[in-house]
């Protein structure tokens, strides 16, 4: 099969240097995002200090088993998002195909899983309000705020992970894709990477502590 010709931006000298510009691209917006994530975490760390009690007692009212099962959807998911990564670099396209199809079914699964956890967090008046929960300390509705802005943000950055995976796996299908080029799909896997590590972190700090 004719490999596709790697297409090389009139800035850019040649296809590796444009590798190297996307690296960067991708690497500097994701040291932007961590920030963006930092911030939430340091709120979260000197409010759990200093509410210690209200937010053990909220943490409570979190469903670890749904928390648990999204943590192995998207550990398994960047585990096949790696291997789509070195399928496109050896060119081999059905494997790319295949596995960036594992990753996407997966990211959406993780999604489907949220929309039931924040549908039993509704139910159970925990989204904060006016009709927020009166049975819990008066601090866990701070929790919650918290639990929300993070795990909110990051569904976000899960959707747009998704968009990002159904294009590049469109890509994939037309053959757009060949050893000699495949930056895409290394982008999208250093962005899902990223989608994943939030989520190590969010993990223990609203589901087990």
């Amino acid at each position: 099969m004719h490999e596709p010709a790697s297409p090389v931006a009139e800035q850019f000298e040649d296809a590796n240097q444009q590798h190297e510009a996307a690296q960067l691209g991708t690497w500097t917006f994701l040291a932007t995002e961590v920030l963006f994530f930092g911030g939430l975490f340091m709120a979260y760390i000197v409010y759990r200090h200093t509410y210690p009690a209200d937010f053990a007692a909220a943490s409570q009212h979190t469903n670890a088993l749904l928390g648990t099962l999204n943590t192995a959807l998207l550990l398994t998911s960047s585990w096949t998002m790696a291997l789509a990564v070195h399928a496109a670099q050896e060119g081999q396209v059905r494997p790319l195909l295949r596995n960036l199809l594992l990753t996407l079914g997966l990211a959406v699964g993780f999604l489907v899983v949220k929309g039931f956890e924040y549908h039993e967090d509704f139910v159970k008046n925990l989204i904060p309000g006016p009709s927020f929960a009166d049975t819990l300390p008066p601090r866990a509705e701070l929790y919650f705020v918290l639990y929300w802005a993070m795990t909110g943000l990051h569904a976000i950055h899960v959707l747009v992970g998704v968009g990002l995976l159904a294009v590049t796996t469109l890509m994939a299908g037309r053959h757009h894709f060949s050893a000699r080029y495949h930056t895409p799909v290394e982008m999208v896997g250093l962005y899902w990477h990223f989608v994943d590590l939030i989520w190590i972190f969010l993990y223990p700090l609203l589901y087990l502590i």
